[in-house]
């Protein structure tokens, strides 16, 4: 007996073909060169939007610290050998500075609360642009201590490069300004400089105040040009050129005018001594301005304490001897006779002056 053969009919399913869109396709349908590549490009699209990203940030950091540069924000401690004081000639003089301790007791005391201002310069070094006093005393505290680690350097806001020398010495001159100590010889010695410095374009003094100063007052600016023939004439002969007060300076710039010999005189009174005080000093110009070694600082205009008024209707006789301390300028009139010569006639001896006054009596007759 024959078997029969069952058949079954199995149905298998067609596996369906997915279709993805182009670029999308599964990175199991890729091959691992395509897969590679995607990677790569969606990595460098990725950190190229980063970059972009940091080089704008960059640019904005770098035009605030320019700003910041320019309003003088941007401190740093700076080594006080790495600070050059050339570009501005200071407005103090060189002469003693009597409140220079005061500031630096306050600084070792409380610290400096007014950083100083720098340029940049060449190969890592500095300019000063404000902040002599403050530096000056850093420096002695250095010197005095030894402690380079305290003193060694100093708060410095760095100003951006570029500003104008005018704007410079204006800044500077404006800050000084508020100071109370600031002398007119001080202001006059800096007209000076500022007119001797050939990166200027202003070399007339006079001139050379109406740009500095021009926040101060009229009659401040007519005072300090009065004082410049007095800095030009004695600025090297005297110690304490920023203890001379107002009405001194102004007298005793007259009477440079009008006796040609007059600073020689004070010059040779001078000279060789270095231990005199301020007092001695400002006794000496008195005397030349004639003033009087007991003239008040606060005198009155310039000349009323040096020439007594004549009465009037009084008619006069003026005339001028040349002698080796200069020339003798001689004053006739009712009931006086002057004779203004730079000398110290309180150190001839008595006897002998009496003698020497007798005998241009008897002259006279």
């Amino acid at each position: 007996m024959s078997r029969k053969r069952r058949m079954f009919d199995i149905e298998v399913p067609v596996e369906e073909t997915e279709i993805f869109p182009a670029g999308k396709d599964e990175g199991r349908r890729r091959g691992p060169m395509a897969t590679a590549i995607a990677e790569t490009a969606e990595s460098t699209r990725d950190r190229a939007r980063l970059e972009a990203d940091i080089r704008a940030e960059n640019d904005a950091l770098a035009q605030e610290h320019v700003r910041l540069k320019r309003a003088g924000l941007i401190v740093d401690l700076i080594p006080l050998d790495a600070i050059d004081t050339h570009k501005l000639i200071r407005d103090r003089a060189p002469a003693a500075d009597f409140e220079l301790a005061e500031l630096v007791q306050s600084i070792r005391d409380i610290g400096l609360s007014n950083p100083i201002r720098v340029e940049p310069g060449r190969d890592g070094r500095y300019e000063l642009i404000q902040g002599w006093r403050r530096l000056s005393a850093y420096r002695q505290l250095l010197k005095d201590t030894g402690d380079a680690e305290s003193w060694g350097r100093i708060p410095a806001g760095i100003a951006a490069r570029g500003d104008a020398l005018e704007q410079l010495y204006r800044r500077m001159v404006d800050e000084n300004m508020v100071r109370k100590d600031i002398s007119f010889a001080e202001m006059a010695q800096l007209a000076l400089h500022y007119a001797m410095d050939p990166h200027t374009a202003e070399h007339d003094a006079d001139r050379a105040v109406a740009i500095l100063f021009k926040s101060a007052g009229y009659q401040k600016r007519s005072y300090i040009r009065n004082f410049i023939p007095l800095v030009q004439a004695l600025g090297e002969v005297l110690l304490y050129p920023q203890e001379i007060p107002r009405a001194l300076g102004l007298s005793l710039a007259q009477r440079l005018a009008e006796m040609p010999g007059l600073a020689t005189a004070i010059a040779a009174e001078l000279k060789d001594w270095d231990t005199r005080s301020v007092k001695d000093e400002l006794d000496v110009l008195r005397r030349f301005a004639g003033q009087g070694a007991e003239a008040s600082q606060d005198a009155g205009p310039v000349g009323k304490a040096a020439r007594p008024p004549l009465p009037e209707g009084r008619a006069k006789t003026t005339f001028q001897i040349p002698r080796p301390q200069g020339n003798a300028k001689c004053t006739a009139a009712n009931g006086r006779l002057e004779i203004r010569l730079p000398r110290d006639f309180s150190t001839v001896d008595r006897r002998k002056l009496e003698a020497a006054v007798a005998a241009l009596l008897d002259q006279i007759g």
